[in-house]
């Protein structure tokens, strides 16, 4: 399946940087493939240590991972929803994006110039939600003109349909987000079938200096206490740090430098793996001697939705899964161990999908 993330933010706030460092990231563990399909356009990896662990009990042919579309998207500035600078293009494609990656400059540096000649991430935040709420409201508006028109009537259902259009105007009204709005379910489908702006799952990105990639900093401190309300996770990076990561060539250059900086993992595995779950996804595998390949569903998925990702056919004819756990599979060995064990199932239709679920699919077509 293929689901797209947009990173977006203020000129020069290190956008660019980070998307560089994304798609040219090498995993730690293997010289995974990358593919650009635009300029600004990537498709990148998703670090699963799962899927390096089956792969050395396998030893396949391939290894396949999972992978997210990025897009870069152009800087907005202020007039954006008016069309100024490239706004009209910045809107359509975050109109495009299953998910935002919202970057904001939390470090101080003279040499760098910022757009609005200082360094504050609260403004910074507030003038795209200012351009993206003016373009959502449009779009609310000419919704509760025929709202409106419909319930003249006096149908109970058109006007308990307006009187939750014009709740959510009013929220937005307020300076808010629509991601924020909690709704009922008639609530949810009218705010989904607008496509708005706001309403996109958003994850925040501090780009931040080296000293303050583990605690943040005082930048990052107001900005969380602003984003509070939204439940959207923040993470730190240093844009400049992972552009060095991707310089250095071998996997022990890389784990000495993170090392020496006293991280774990570079934080683009860690941006990647946040915008997965952003999105709801989760990964099963598929284990063989001529592949061991992660592929991507939506959590909840059932088992018949998930053979299709792999081929239609596979859907259309479903018979049942024989699924393994994950867990199972490390501590047995192999397929032929976690059988003797009985511990492989053998589920129908209705079998949720788990996250590191190892399938094999029986279909007829």
């Amino acid at each position: 399946m293929s689901l797209k993330a947009g990173i977006v933010g203020l000129p020069n706030v290190g956008k660019s940087t980070l998307f560089n460092a994304l798609t040219n990231a090498k995993a730690l563990a293997a010289n995974y493939p990358f593919a650009t399909k635009d300029p600004n356009v990537g498709m990148i990896t998703v670090p699963d240590e799962r899927l390096e662990k089956l792969s050395d009990l396998v030893n396949p042919q391939k290894i396949l991972p999972t992978t997210i579309e990025i897009v870069d998207i152009a800087g907005l500035i202020k007039g954006a929803s008016q069309g100024e600078g490239l706004g009209n293009q910045f809107l359509a494609n975050i109109r495009e994006v299953d998910a935002v990656i919202h970057v904001v400059r939390c470090f101080d540096n003279d040499n760098v110039i910022h757009v609005e000649n200082s360094v504050d991430p609260v403004r910074d935040k507030e003038i795209i939600d200012t351009e993206l709420l003016l373009k959502d409201l449009e779009t609310v508006e000419k919704r509760l003109e025929k709202f409106k028109k419909a319930a003249k009537g006096g149908d109970k259902v058109e006007v308990k349909r307006l009187e939750i259009l014009t709740s959510i105007k009013e929220t937005m009204d307020d300076g808010k987000p629509a991601r924020v709005l909690d709704l009922d379910k008639e609530g949810q489908e009218i705010l989904s079938d607008m496509y708005l702006l706001t309403a996109k799952p958003i994850l925040y990105v501090c780009n931040v200096d080296e000293a303050s990639v583990i605690d943040g900093n005082e930048h990052t401190k107001k900005f969380e206490e602003l984003v509070k309300e939204e439940k959207a996770q923040v993470i730190y990076i240093t844009a400049g740090i992972e552009a060095d990561i991707i310089e250095l060539d071998s996997i022990e250059e890389r784990l000495e430098f993170l090392a020496e900086m006293g991280l774990k993992e570079p934080g683009v595995n860690k941006l990647i793996t946040a915008t997965y779950k952003l999105l709801n996804l989760i990964t099963y595998f598929t284990a063989g001697e001529k592949e061991v390949r992660a592929w991507t569903i939506q959590e909840g998925w059932k088992a018949p939705q998930a053979a299709g990702v792999i081929h239609t056919d596979f859907e259309k004819g479903f018979i049942r899964a024989e699924v393994i756990k994950y867990n199972d599979y490390i501590e047995f060995g192999s397929e032929s161990a976690v059988k003797d064990a009985g511990k492989m199932g053998v589920e129908g239709k209705e079998y949720v999908v788990g996250d590191g679920d190892v399938m094999h699919f029986r279909f007829n077509v």
